[in-house]
């Protein structure tokens, strides 16, 4: 197994992991919106790839078996981010069959790392029930905060 951090000859690959993420977390998603992201996603990586997103993948014996995705925002410092730099964990993901043999671990370790190279006050991330267990193995906690979580959303 080799985790190796990806780069622009690996935008296919991250294209169909993405993919492949979002519908086992959405489980269905519309052809025309699928086929919108499937569109846009080339452009965004070649944009942001290894500036402010930062990608892992998970090879074994020339297959590919999961990725993670570190992306860092730039703000303004406050108390809660001295440096002004945070990272958010995105598309973690490692496909079925491979999973609970320590390659999700590897991952999140991968980002880590990355976060502290980066100088990065903290990563934070939205897990789901399978993942809960894997993050706070390797450091993550719940926090709350006095503020609540709000979006607002365009209508397309």
């Amino acid at each position: 197994m080799e985790i190796n951090n990806a780069n622009t000859n690996d935008i296919n690959i991250l294209v169909n992991l993405r993919i492949e993420y979002l519908l086992s977390d959405y489980k269905v998603i519309e052809d025309d919106k699928l086929n919108i992201i499937r569109h846009n996603l080339p452009t965004y990586f070649i944009e942001h790839l290894n500036k402010d997103l930062f990608a892992y993948i998970c090879r074994k014996n020339d297959e590919i078996i999961g990725c993670i995705f570190l992306y860092v925002s730039y703000k303004p410092s406050n108390p809660s981010f001295i440096n002004g730099r945070t990272g958010t964990v995105m598309n973690a993901y490692v496909k079925e069959g491979y999973r609970k043999q320590g390659i999700g671990k590897k991952l999140v370790e991968s980002i880590i790392n990355k976060g502290k190279e980066l100088d990065l006050d903290y990563i934070d991330l939205q897990a789901t029930e399978d993942g809960y267990n894997l993050y706070k193995k390797t450091g993550f906690v719940e926090t709350s905060s006095k503020y609540r979580y709000m979006k607002y959303t365009f209508k397309k």
